[in-house]
């Protein structure tokens, strides 16, 4: 609250009659001086009338930004308006995320709009309606000058934003129970919820849309992508973007909002991404019994180490940002080739033990782990982890001999090669989660061996 000010009551003050106004010109437009129909507008029209009028028709509309309508259109029920900055914050996207920015919606009869349009109108960048609600001593008086009667109007006007007949949900409405205790076969233990369609946050998510797809500055980037020029702008793109319509050839019949957009709603794609089987073979015949020199003729792999390569030639400053994106490529390396051992693991076990199989033992050891489920001396071997200090070393010289040829890297390079590599939080935790497995297939060895004895 602040102290009234008779300046900035007038401004407001102003503010709606003008509004008021300009719907009575247009109103008049085309009718003659003595039309009898002018006389009756303008007293309709009076500011003070106008006003009782649309105090008394605001019940007629509710605004909102989260309706029911648009999961149905049969639906009767509670709507809702929820100020996005009293909602609680957290990481996911929500409507949380619009801040005091956000555009209300308004359902309800269509012929009370203009009741919606008047409390639109902004005073330094405020709505009437929300200088209304915070009882903002000003906005209140510039309603009318009947100090008795100007507080009836404003609870008019603020009414809109309550829900109307008390909370309710229907049968149209979506509707799920919620675990919020601990025992599912309670019923106390349920919540129902009644999720509503956010209305605020779907028209900033469509306006949004609309500018990276339409836009003046998305289409001269398209422009100068297809030209190949430079362009400073950022190109966005939305995948298998669907349309939802609400409302058929009655978008009103839903929302305000939703007939500005003329009844769409856009759907971003919500899919897995669609895997690519490589085509991936076992390495039983491999060149220098290694699965490296195969690895190194991966594309992105030879992507990766042209990008290493190129970047340590540019001769690149001594500092953070260096090493950041030194460390950056070795690290999505080291990623392609776990990945690659991930592909191997997917093989049916033990096929290193066959006779037509050259590689070295420490990658027979790290690329068919699970064959240590039926060789009990692979298995110890394994546990003794001695072959995962060689794949480090293995990679180190494989990566220093792609960049000898053109860089001066030595013993020095290969050193922090490996130790990038034993460092990586994924080459870790493969190796923790696949020793846990052996661990549990041991155990449960153990104890079928006891079954069998009882």
């Amino acid at each position: 609250m602040h102290d009234p000010s008779p300046r900035r009551q007038n401004e407001i003050r102003n503010l709606i009659e003008g509004f008021i106004a300009e719907r009575l010109a247009t109103k008049l437009e085309g009718l003659s001086d003595d039309d009898p129909k002018r006389a009756t507008l303008l007293i309709q029209y009076a500011p003070a009338a106008w006003l009782e009028d649309a105090a008394r028709r605001a019940g007629q509309i509710q605004a909102v930004t989260h309706t029911l309508k648009a999961i149905h259109p049969d639906a009767k029920g509670t709507n809702l308006y929820c100020l996005p900055s009293a909602l609680p914050a957290h990481e996911l996207v929500g409507s949380h995320c619009l801040g005091d920015n956000f555009a209300g919606d308004v359902v309800g009869n269509a012929a009370a709009l203009d009741v919606y349009k008047l409390l639109k109108l902004e005073h330094d960048g405020q709505p009437l309606l929300s200088l209304l609600l915070a009882e903002d001593t000003d906005a209140v008086a510039a309603l009318s000058t009947d100090a008795e009667h100007v507080q009836g109007l404003a609870a008019a006007f603020t009414s809109i934003t309550r829900p109307r007949d008390g909370l309710a949900s229907h049968t149209h409405g979506k509707q799920l129970y919620w675990l919020s205790g601990d025992d599912p076969c309670n019923d106390a233990h349920f919540h129902l919820l009644a999720p509503l369609y956010a209305s605020s946050l779907a028209h900033r998510v469509y306006l949004g849309i609309q500018a990276d797809r339409f836009g003046e500055p998305a289409k001269e980037a398209r422009q100068a992508r297809r030209d190949k020029q430079f362009h400073p702008g950022v190109i966005r793109e939305y995948p298998q973007l669907a349309v939802q319509k609400l409302g058929g050839t009655k978008p009103q019949n839903i929302s305000q909002l939703n007939s500005e957009r003329r009844g769409d709603n856009y759907l971003l794609a919500s899919l897995p991404p669609s895997w690519q089987q490589r085509d991936v073979r076992l390495p039983v015949r491999s060149k220098d019994g290694s699965i490296f020199p195969a690895f190194g003729q991966r594309p992105a792999v030879r992507e990766l180490v042209t990008s290493l390569r190129e970047f340590l030639l540019s001769g690149p400053p001594s500092n953070v940002h260096t090493r950041n994106s030194r460390d950056e490529l070795l690290s999505e390396l080291i990623d392609e080739l776990l990945l690659y051992s991930a592909e191997l693991w997917a093989f049916e076990p033990g096929w290193s033990a066959k006779p037509e199989c050259n590689l070295n033992r420490a990658e027979k050891l790290w690329l068919d782990f699970r064959r240590a489920g039926q060789d009990e001396v692979f298995a110890s071997e394994w546990r003794r982890m001695a072959w995962a200090d060689e794949i480090r070393e293995r990679f180190a010289n494989w990566l220093n001999a792609r960049l000898v040829a053109k860089l001066s890297v030595g013993d020095m390079e290969n050193s922090y090669w490996a130790k990038h590599f034993g460092s990586d939080a994924l080459w870790l935790d493969l190796n923790w989660l696949n020793k846990a497995w052996l661990e549990q297939f041991e155990r449960e060895q153990r104890d079928l061996g006891d079954d069998d004895h009882e």
